[in-house]
């Protein structure tokens, strides 16, 4: 819990102030009960109109305090929860945005963008309750028990007694409804999954026909959180009616004792109503506290989730301030294998290869083989389980990563855009390019003409891209790689959308580039044809490597995918 109290720092004003005014608030309607027992008791029992104006214009005073001092604990709250949530939200993305490939595979994106959102909300409307209502209620239910102890002791006796007892039914359901609440989290993670695969696959889930199936998967795992918020719910219901039964039985007995004292002269009229607002006012406050725990019981469960992704630290650390040096292979892999996290299988296994400074690469093999693996691994977006990746002379843990990742355009097997124009998505290679700069690499990527036909670099670029075709993402994709000049670039079967005589330009554009390590993945055997050497992955092995000719005459699965593909041209 301490450590959300930074995030409220710069708020430090409204959290005090807040609670302070609603204290004064409460207090006020504390006082109420005893002024109205003064008019009755004084007032109206002597007949002094006088007394009673003057004791009615109090009580209007004191409502319009506790009304101004109501509002400026309101918008303390608000601004404080909401600055809280601002503050919250930001740190956790910026953490996030610190984790490996391998902590956000575990994660998953689903459960992180619930964590981000609803769960901080949650927490969000936990922090404005603290600042409005937990002073109040509390202060409220044990300033009214202490009254009624002074103005009666054994009336008060049965009032705290009500007290304990409601406070225990609020603990048994709090304790009662943590586990189901964390339980929900989860499976609205689970929901905002299936939501996001149907909305990204929606084209595929029509094409096969397939939506009454993923209609199902949905209502299956809407109808398990269903389940679970009645459980929530059947728990949660008995609050109102045992709070009401006990209150209730507390004010029954109450008015039986109280009319026998009033027989005896032992209390007066005005203090009967004095006792029977106190327990009125007790209710009123052991509502809202049952309100509390329902909100509260959320807010921890979320802020469980919050703490678990903020306790989460990379597996990637920093490494040092090592110094490239050019003179060596751009690439060495020395006996690397990998497997990702939750599994024991390797994706790859002892692989050692070695690419020459400002060579073309190959890399070719069947689905599932360890392409995008083994590409994944130079920049460092995962680190090997085993064994040693060189970039330049050192071993990538040696660099900072950031550094290590500006020597590298990589161009991902999903050509992703970001809504914005066209040139806000070619500044993520380099946001201090001039547009000369962005020009020279559109055209290399065969992306400059249809960028000019639809309105230049200032055109939208819709969500995800959607209002391009296939191939123009894939180009714009590999423009936006070029632009930081890297010297090693990766193309992820990136060309795989367009056509041969595109494919072709677009490779032989990249050749030209000078100094530039290039390490082509791709599927069609007729792209990596004229690379420097090429290397054929089988489960996650190299199985063989050299120029398309001697791969051709020397390695049976490189001639069967170099014939298999011929045959599909033909």
């Amino acid at each position: 819990m301490k450590r959300y109290f930074q995030y409220l720092k710069e708020y430090k004003l409204q959290c005090i102030l807040g609670p302070l005014f609603k204290w004064i608030e409460a207090a006020l309607e504390l006082l109420v009960p005893l002024v109205m027992a003064a008019i009755i008791d004084t007032g109206v029992a002597n007949r002094d109109v006088s007394y009673v104006l003057w004791g009615g214009a109090v009580m209007l005073l004191m409502g319009a305090v506790g009304f101004g001092c109501a509002l400026f604990c309101q918008r303390s709250a608000s601004i404080a929860s909401q600055g809280f949530g601002t503050n919250l939200r930001n740190a956790v993305f910026r953490h996030i945005n610190t984790l490996s490939y391998r902590e956000l595979d575990k994660l998953g994106s689903a459960s992180l963008v619930n964590r981000t959102i609803n769960d901080i909300n949650q927490m969000q409307s936990g922090v404005a309750m603290i600042i409005r209502l937990v002073v109040r209620s509390p202060f409220i239910a044990v300033g009214s028990v202490i009254l009624c102890l002074l103005i009666d002791w054994q009336i008060g006796l049965i009032v705290a007694v009500c007290s304990v007892l409601v406070g225990l039914v609020l603990w048994l359901i709090m304790h009662k409804t943590v586990p189901y609440y964390s339980q929900n989290q989860k499976k609205l993670d689970r929901l905002a999954q299936i939501t996001g695969e149907n909305l990204e696959g929606a084209r595929v889930v029509r094409a096969f026909s397939n939506r009454e199936q993923e209609r199902e998967r949905f209502d299956i795992a809407a109808r398990d959180m269903l389940d679970n918020s009645i459980r929530i719910g059947k728990i949660s219901a008995w609050i109102n009616p045992l709070t009401y039964a006990v209150v209730n039985f507390g004010v029954a007995i109450i008015l039986f004792l109280s009319g026998w004292k009033v027989n005896n002269a032992v209390l007066s009229d005005g203090e009967i109503i004095a006792l029977i607002n106190y327990m009125t006012q007790i209710l009123n406050a052991m509502i809202v506290i049952s309100n509390l725990v329902s909100l509260f019981t959320k807010a921890n469960a979320s802020m469980k989730r919050v703490s678990a992704l903020l306790d989460t630290s990379s597996s990637m650390d920093e490494g040092g301030r090592e110094k490239f040096d050019f003179a060596e292979p751009a690439i060495e892999l020395r006996d690397v294998s990998f497997s990702y996290a939750g599994t024991q299988q390797y994706s790859l296994r002892d692989v050692t290869l070695t690419v020459p400074r400002g060579a073309t690469v190959g890399v070719i093999g069947g689905t599932g083989s360890g392409k995008t693996t083994l590409i994944n691994l130079l920049p460092r977006l995962y680190d090997a389980s085993k064994g040693s990746v060189r970039i330049f002379g050192h071993d990538v843990r040696t660099y900072p990563v950031r550094e290590l990742r500006f020597l590298f355009g990589v161009v991902p097997q999903n050509a992703s855009l970001f809504s914005g124009t066209i040139r806000s998505n070619l500044r993520w290679g380099n946001d201090r390019a001039t547009d000369e700069e962005y020009e020279d690499a559109l055209k290399t990527a065969c992306a400059y003409d249809f960028v000019q036909e639809k309105g230049g670099l200032d055109q939208p670029v819709g969500e995800g891209g959607k209002n391009f075709s296939g191939g123009q993402r894939q180009r714009l994709t590999i423009a936006r790689a070029l632009v930081g000049k890297p010297k090693i670039l990766i193309l992820d079967d990136s060309c795989s959308a367009l056509d041969f005589q595109t494919d072709a330009a677009v490779r032989s554009n990249i050749a030209a580039l000078e100094g530039v390590t290039t390490v082509l993945i791709s599927q069609r055997a007729s792209s990596i044809k004229g690379a420097d050497i090429i290397f054929v992955l089988e489960d996650g092995k190299v199985v063989g490597q050299g120029k398309h000719a001697q791969l051709y005459d020397g390695c049976p699965l490189y001639r069967e995918i170099c014939d298999s593909q011929a045959r599909a041209e033909e």
